[in-house]
């Protein structure tokens, strides 16, 4: 990899925790949404054994770790991209000898990395502490969700990328930010999982990239999706990653030739 693009990670890095207190403040926020949820749905258990393929202590690791990766993988690059594109800064990236793309790729894992080193870890940690949370103690599940968490954040980003590039064309992509935002919470199983959707539409979600983002990894870290299925769950994201970078790249080379600066 080129040493530039290792010097990016760096300094998003360093960025982020300069403004550290927003993270700090948001550990509490997490939390506050963990114990929302967690009493929501106790309310809706109360006492079943099981709902949906979860049980009680499924379902409450399956809210913590859900959250917890969200912070990790959650970027604005979309937003980020479609600002450059209003003010005309994206105009100097075509002149950088480096890809763009990538670009914008290794700045939001910077920020990935700082938020799951000063946010998703001590927040598991206070949340295990606060809830009924139950971590597995397999290594090699760990490992494997370690493995698949990568993925959420480059299907994520591949994502927002994609929205953010949208503004070449729409001149103004707010709609389609939140939009995006709301179906990734949503379809990806971050509010309600997957097999709690009608039939019909469990299977058509499970047709989009959604699943791979938190539903996926959130199951295996649970231990709800074990063995051979763990590994064909690390394998549609593998292949939902593989299946973005085409529009992502095709997408690019056209807004290339139709940039227009609107500001600057």
């Amino acid at each position: 990899m080129n040493p530039a693009y290792l010097e990016l990670i760096r300094i998003r890095f360093l960025m982020m925790l300069a403004y550290r207190v927003n993270y700090y403040s948001g550990i509490a926020v997490y939390a506050i949404n963990i114990g929302a949820y967690y009493f929501v749905w106790s309310a809706i258990y109360d006492g079943k054994p099981e709902l949906g393929g979860f049980t009680i202590a499924q379902m409450t690791t399956y809210i913590a770790i859900s959250w917890m990766a969200r912070a990790f993988y959650f970027n604005n690059l979309d937003r980020e991209i479609s600002n450059e594109i209003r003010d005309g800064s994206v105009a100097i990236q075509f002149i950088r000898p480096y890809q763009y793309i990538v670009v914008k790729m290794m700045q939001g894992l910077g920020e990935g990395l700082f938020r799951l080193l000063l946010f998703s870890v001590p927040g598991m940690v206070i949340a295990s502490l606060l809830f009924p949370v139950s971590l597995p103690t397999d290594p090699q599940i760990w490992g494997l969700f370690l493995v698949m968490l990568f993925f959420s954040f480059l299907i994520n980003s591949q994502l927002n990328i994609l929205i953010g590039i949208g503004a070449f064309f729409l001149e103004n992509s707010e709609g389609l930010m939140r939009m995006k935002r709301v179906a990734v919470d949503l379809f990806s199983g971050l509010i309600i999982p997957l097999t709690f959707f009608p039939g019909w539409a469990e299977s058509l979600l499970k047709l989009l990239p959604f699943q791979a983002i938190t539903y996926l990894p959130a199951t295996v870290f649970t231990g709800r999706t074990t063995g051979e299925a763990a590994v064909q769950a690390l394998g549609v994201q593998a292949l939902w990653f593989a299946l973005l970078i085409g529009p992502m790249v095709w997408l690019w080379r056209k807004a290339r030739n139709r940039l227009f600066v609107q500001g600057g």
